[in-house]
């Protein structure tokens, strides 16, 4: 079965940086969409950020755009989420995500198959 392994959260100050990585394994990796998404307590998982098999696509929520990267190394199975700018509200659980049809691009929950465990970002004001 496909498992997500999320890593690299953390408490960091207002304008820090994170660098998120997710491991993937269980399934052909490099053929792959994948994405990230988050949820803050007592709010809805939104979309974050999303990447094509390929890595010559991306997509940002508006929150995010010019402060976040999605990328990926295809030879390691690990999609990435290098976080700058922080701001208080950026934090939540963060969760990647894999498609529920390879080639579909995650940009919303309902279209996404297996989600890793999460991992915590608290930014500090």
């Amino acid at each position: 079965q496909v498992q997500l392994v999320e890593s690299g959260g953390g408490l960091v100050q207002t304008g820090g940086s994170l660098r998120l990585s997710c491991a993937a394994s269980g399934l052909t990796f490099g053929t792959y969409a994948m994405g990230w998404f988050r949820q803050a307590p007592g709010k809805e998982r939104e979309f974050v950020a999303a990447i094509t098999w390929s890595g010559r696509s991306t997509y940002y929520a508006d929150s995010v755009k010019g402060r976040f990267t999605i990328f990926r190394d295809n030879a390691k199975n690990t999609v990435y989420l290098q976080m700058n700018s922080l701001k208080p509200e950026d934090t939540a659980a963060y969760f990647c995500a894999a498609p529920r049809e390879r080639l579909t691009v995650p940009r919303s929950p309902p279209t996404v198959g297996s989600w890793g465990q999460g991992t915590q970002v608290t930014v500090s004001s």
